[in-house]
């Protein structure tokens, strides 16, 4: 790949973060363990892993001109992202309310704040960096009118638009066509491709429905049973290390960060997934969002 620059629009959340033995039941009240504080939202977060695993960065996100936002864009600078493109809105910065269990289980709530003041206006703004980038990476946690706007003008860019379609949410038909490389997990590709992914063959033929809507590439993650990638004629399985979880919230986030590193040094989609794969294994390993991403002189 000739252009490896790397960019990221997405959310930017200040993630508030309990360890329970267990989640709580509607209506229950549980005396939790230890609290973490500390920058997530899953734009952030793939920005963060693409850049610690050796990517040519830029993240552009939406926060509020309050604390929340201004140390969350302190703290991507200190990252070494590019943050000149970052937009700053009237509304609150976003924050999500994590809950983790003793099995690494987690129950999430998001008040996305900024990450849905996404204008037209701001579009334009953004319209060079896009232009610019190699590889284009989209999340659903900002609004869908922007995530088309930015994959259409990606795509006519020439650039590689990898979307990875999480939390699953009603997308344009029309979106299909400018994206090469699509990443949902089983129930998002579920939801997506219409077909009960259930198994390696289910998700084979929801990934040739995806193709069928236009989409290039599919890879479904499935957490400890691992991945498989789907190139539009053949697919192949990738297991997933056996490792002890402990929280699984960026796990995702730093598969799709890791990929599009590897993919913009040059590596074939396959080797890009086991990069991934490596990287989302040391994650679970430790508690937090991006406190668990880990560098490139981690991975062996």
């Amino acid at each position: 790949m000739k252009n490896t620059k790397i960019l990221i629009i997405g959310s930017s959340n200040t993630d508030m973060t309990v360890k329970t033995d267990k989640l709580p039941k509607p209506g229950e009240t549980l005396l939790g363990g230890v609290f973490a504080l500390g920058a997530g939202g899953k734009g952030a977060n793939q920005a963060v892993a693409a850049r610690r695993l050796g990517g040519d960065v830029t993240l552009i996100c939406k926060v509020g001109n309050d604390l929340f936002g201004q140390n969350s864009v302190k703290h991507y600078e200190e990252e070494g992202l590019d943050v000149s493109n970052v937009l700053i809105s009237d509304k609150p910065s976003g924050v999500a309310l994590i809950t983790v269990d003793a099995d690494a289980e987690n129950s999430i709530v998001v008040a996305p704040g900024a990450n849905m003041d996404f204008t037209d206006e701001d579009v334009k703004k953004i319209s060079k960096a896009v232009k610019e980038c190699g590889i284009l990476l989209l999340q659903l946690e900002i609004p869908i009118d922007t995530v088309l706007k930015v994959a259409k003008m990606g795509y006519e860019a020439g650039a590689m638009v990898v979307i990875n379609p999480a939390p699953a949410a009603k997308l344009p038909e029309e979106i299909f066509k400018y994206i090469s490389l699509f990443i949902p997990n089983e129930t998002e590709l579920t939801t997506f491709s219409g077909i009960e992914v259930s198994d390696e063959q289910t998700a084979i033929s929801a990934a040739k429905a995806m193709n069928a809507k236009g989409v290039g590439k599919v890879i479904v993650t499935m957490g400890s049973k691992g991945s498989l990638l789907w190139d539009g004629k053949e697919s192949r399985t990738i297991k997933a290390h056996k490792v002890k979880a402990v929280d699984t919230t960026a796990a995702g986030d730093t598969y799709c960060g890791a990929l599009c590193v590897a993919l913009s040094e040059g590596k074939t989609l396959y080797e890009a997934i086991e990069f991934a794969t490596s990287a989302s294994s040391l994650t679970v390993q430790k508690m937090g969002a991006q406190d668990s991403i880990p560098y490139r002189k981690d991975i062996i």
